[in-house]
């Protein structure tokens, strides 16, 4: 399959080059200065103002956070740039793993090590603790494509695991809200991804290295090279990397379940029967666990956990999931630029990406039950007459059972791409500049989930050990079972016959045509030219979700039971598109020579459903600078995120679950303090049917931004920047909570909310009951959670960079960068009865670091450089601090900051030859040691926070032919 997307991909690409002009491409971001025309008029003084035009144009630059080119790279806007040096030396080996390193991604994120989550192949990051959502990701310039997938199940997000390293020149990301030029998502900040646009000679690279403590071995060779052919010029570049798992097996703390913990470590409950009445484990193997005794490699065995009694399992079945994906990755690249006249150049952009992962949580999926398909509605209990009770059963599979686990891993493949076609130039001999530009992306994912199917896996364990359903006793389903017999392995070839795989499709694609005019020299002012800038898009953008047709289908047995097809397993599809149009304008007014304003505001309009969802944003900046080595800057203004496709088209999707009914336990007596512990049934814990949709009636997530500082160069190679940011954030979209529906239904009922006001009408009208009886409501029969507009969070945060530069005579030069930020405030509310939660001070509400501070020491010298890189992570709640959202409760606390050293060392043997060593991890640190988990946890560490992945260790090798290799 890869060698077929690449064929793909090459003749993309070479179609791109044959088309010459049509498909030449430059950076949309960038705005370099056109060549002008200063050889049409045979009048000097003409000459003479053409050639101060375009020197005034060559003195400025393109910034990201700003449409206007100008000479000041420090403006009222932070900006944090990321160099293609600085990302190798300091060890990062992706992108994404740079950004997450960075101090401003303090938020807890899903990953790699979930490996059971609905986006283990995706990787993404959380600035200042807010969601990944909220982040607006570029690529030269132009909005990335979303991936397919939805994080937690719900949200559309970008994905940076399959962005080419070695094609990056650099990054630069602003944090704080950035709607007023970027539209929306840009909330939490903006992360511009700015790809090289020329190479000076042909080069390639390759590394290779892999982890001291075992798995994850990776290698990666790129090639790029640029080309000109009278006035066409292009840049090609093709990089490569293949990557081996990580086991849980390979590492110390998740090899086996936790032995430090605030109970004895607890083998896994591979063949258990348990008895409702007692809560206790029944033993029932008359070998002991002899018969079973090969899984795990040889670790089956006869167990007893305290307080339940015996069972067979293994403490290292933790070990048989993976922590970090078998991962292979294909890019392609072109940037290529044909010059029609002086006034005129077309450009033209492909990124091609191509990515197959496999993954698998090992047997926490792969597992049968009593209480998945057998005796799903009643808890996974049926009654044994021969026993006189209630009875639960269980069996997770093995690896010797399942041929495996490597053979049976989850495949994800992404194929994506983003094309840009353009033109731009000058007007004339004006001032004005234009640009014009098509972009289309598009994203592809297919799911490969290995699976086991009911009918067949119910039918197996029916004939082993179930026997056939002999009626029903006060509403629980009765069996006989030949317990003895399920102490008994499935052979390979039985496993399979219940599994197999489902496949299901997601997709994206987006639409863009963006026009921008230009003018550096507007007017003159007391501190030099206004520049004006106004931008018009328009486009469509589309998500699909098409799930295995099994995972929605249902079947039932003989005895009238329904289940899902797929085994404990359901899907949600989805689908939709929208039309949408923006424009921008943002005008830059040096006032002063030493003040300037900066004013941009901009309107968004999304057409779904003949409806209109629009916003309107802005922003005020100001920059003044009292004296030549200091900047003081501020900007106040306005964000916001329109719903996401997933969030107004994910489909119909029902579900059986339970909630207290709080309206009917106070009307006998049991308000909500009490029930519903005393509350009497079934109005404790009501059955009930859920029904969840997408809804196309929600509206932006809006906010109010703003920060101000400083940035201070007292002498020369030195600078310091310190900024203070805010967020008021408003309308966020969230899952309605069944549990606080019913409490609000509670309160409207009673008063305490006005029974008139749209909450409680909200409220009564997602509720839907049978008829009353005795003063009593009739009985909660569904309840609908679609997604709405609720939820509201604060953020305050600052962040401080330093630079400094400084030559040590015959011992070359040492350069030093540091970087911190901190949250200073972080609340939340979920729902409109919700009190706001400090998550700071409320660990159960956010497992975020609050301060993250990161440095690098660089040396150079001739043909040799070494960096020493040190990272560190502020401290996080512990487990049971999470769990108890308290830190004063026995047991609860913190844990320590994790720091994490990073070395590299590169020696130039000759000039175009770059030979580099890389130790990550130098000092092979493990996650904080976290000793309030349970002896149950495979994965003793907040995998959202920290990896066990330990110290790696590559070799590359740089080549230019004929050029430099520094």
């Amino acid at each position: 399959m890869l060698k077929s997307k690449l064929t793909v991909a090459v003749l993309a690409a070479l179609a791109l080059g044959c088309a010459s002009a049509a498909a030449a491409a430059t950076d949309a971001a960038s705005n370099a200065p056109m060549p002008q025309d200063t050889a049409t008029s045979s009048q000097s003084n003409t000459q003479d103002d053409d050639a101060a035009k375009k020197a005034k144009k060559l003195d400025t630059v393109t910034v990201t956070g700003s449409l206007i080119p100008q000479s000041q790279v420090e403006t009222a806007q932070p900006v944090i740039s990321i160099t293609a040096e600085d990302m190798k030396a300091r060890g990062f080996s992706t992108v994404a793993e740079a950004l997450q390193q960075a101090s401003f991604a303090t938020g807890s994120v899903a990953g790699p090590q979930d490996n059971n989550s609905f986006t283990t192949g995706a990787q993404t990051l959380s600035m200042f603790g807010l969601p990944v959502g909220f982040t607006k990701y570029l690529i030269d310039g132009r909005p990335m494509g979303d991936f397919p997938g939805l994080y937690n199940g719900s949200d559309i997000f970008n994905n940076l695991s399959n962005i080419p390293m070695e094609m990056v020149d650099h990054i630069d990301v602003l944090p704080g809200g950035q709607s007023s030029l970027y539209g929306s998502d840009a909330i939490a900040g903006v992360v511009n991804i700015v790809l090289k646009k020329h190479v000076d000679a042909p080069v390639i690279d390759v590394r290779a290295g892999g982890f001291s403590e075992g798995g994850g071995q990776s290698q990666r060779i790129s090639f790029a090279d640029s080309f000109d052919f009278g006035r066409f010029h292009s840049m090609i570049g093709v990089q490569y990397e293949q990557k081996k798992p990580i086991w849980a097996y390979d590492r110390d703390l998740t090899k086996q379940y936790f032995t430090d913990g605030t109970t004895p470590p607890t083998a896994s409950r591979d063949y258990l029967v348990l008895s409702r009445t007692t809560g206790k484990y029944v033993f029932l193997d008359p070998n002991n666990c002899a018969g079973v005794s090969a899984g795990y490699g040889g670790t089956e065995t006869k167990q007893f956990r305290q307080g339940k009694g015996y069972y067979c399992g293994s403490q290292y079945s933790a070990g048989y999931a993976t922590l970090a994906n078998k991962d292979k990755t294909a890019n392609l690249y072109t940037h290529s630029t044909f010059d029609v006249n002086d006034n005129l150049q077309l450009y033209g952009d492909l990124l091609y990406n191509y990515e197959e992962q496999s993954f698998t949580s090992g047997s926490n999926t792969t597992f049968w039950g009593t209480n998945i398909a057998t005796a799903s509605s009643t808890a996974g209990y049926f009654w044994d007459p021969n026993r006189n009770d209630l009875m639960l059963v269980q069996h997770a599979f093995s690896p010797e059972e399942v041929g495996g686990f490597s053979n049976i891993m989850n495949h994800q493949y992404e194929s994506s791409y983003m094309l840009t076609l353009g033109g731009k130039g000058t007007i004339g001999q004006s001032n004005w500049d234009y640009d014009l530009g098509f972009t289309h992306s598009d994203d592809q994912l297919t799911n490969r989930v290995f699976q086991r199917f009911t009918g067949p896996i119910e039918s197996y364990f029916a004939n082993k050990v179930m026997g056939h359903q002999q009626g029903t006793y006060s509403g629980y389903p009765v069996f006989t079972p030949n317990y003895a017999a399920l102490y008994n392995p499935a052979s390979p070839a039985d496993f399979r016959s219940f599994t197999g795989y489902t496949t299901s499709y997601a997709k994206t694609w987006d639409n863009m045509i963006r026009g921008q005019l230009t003018d550096q020299s507007l007017f003159r002012l007391g501190g030099g030219d206004a520049g004006l800038a106004v931008v018009v898009e328009g486009g469509n953008q589309g998500w699909s979700s098409t799930p295995d047709p099994r995972l929605l289908q249902t079947i039932t047995d003989g005895n009238g039971n329904t289940d899902s097809y797929v085994y404990g397993t359901s899907a949600t599809p989805g689908a939709g598109h929208r039309s949408r149009f923006a424009t921008t304008a943002e005008l830059r007014l040096p006032l002063l020579e030493q003040l300037t304003m900066d004013l941009s505001s901009r309107y968004d309009a999304y057409n779904v459903d003949n409806q209109t969802v629009d916003h309107t944003t802005f922003n005020v900046g100001l920059e003044y600078r009292p004296i030549e080595t200091l900047l003081l800057r501020g900007r106040y203004g306005s964000a916001f995120k329109v719903p996401t496709l997933a969030d107004e088209f994910q489909g119909p999707s029902n579900a059986y679950n339970s909630v207290t009914d709080y309206l009917n336990c106070a009307r006998q007596g049991f308000g909500p303090s009490v029930a519903p512990q005393k509350c009497p049934i079934p109005y404790d814990l009501t059955q009930y049917q859920q029904f969840t949709q997408g809804n196309t009636s929600l509206q932006p997530i809006t906010a109010k931004v703003w920060s101000y500082g400083f940035v201070w160069a007292p002498i020369e190679r030195m600078s310091v920047s310190v900024d203070y940011l805010h967020w008021n954030i408003n309308n966020e979209v969230t899952q309605v909570d069944p549990d606080k529906l019913s409490k609000t239904e509670y309160l409207c009922d009673t008063g305490s909310l006005d029974p008139k006001s749209g909450t409680c009408a909200q409220a009564f009208s997602l509720i839907t009951r049978g008829p009353g009886k005795d003063g009593l409501l009739g009985q909660i029969v569904s309840i609908n959670t679609p997604k709405l507009n609720l939820a509201n969070e604060q953020v305050n945060a600052i962040t401080a960079n330093f630079n400094y530069v400084q030559p040590v005579g015959a011992f070359g030069e040492l350069a030093l960068a540091m970087s911190y930020s901190d949250l200073l405030k972080h609340t939340t509310q979920d729902f409109i009865i919700d009190p706001k939660h400090d998550a700071l001070r409320e660990p159960f509400y956010s497992t975020d670091f609050k301060t993250k501070a990161n440095a690098s020491l660089t040396w150079t010298k001739g043909d040799w450089s070494a960096t020493w890189y040190v990272n560190r992570y502020g401290s996080t709640p512990n487990y049971l601090a999470t769990t108890l959202n308290s830190y004063e409760a026995p047991g609860t606390g913190k844990l320590p900051p994790w720091i994490v050293s990073n070395a590299s060392l590169t020696y130039n043997p000759i000039r175009s030859l770059a030979l580099s060593l890389l130790v990550n991890n130098v000092f092979n640190k493990m996650p904080p040691k976290d000793d309030s988990y349970l002896g149950t946890s495979n994965q003793p560490y907040n995998t959202d926070n920290y990896n066990v992945y330990g110290r790696a260790i590559y070799l590359e090798a740089k080549y230019s032919f004929g050029g430099s290799a520094k």
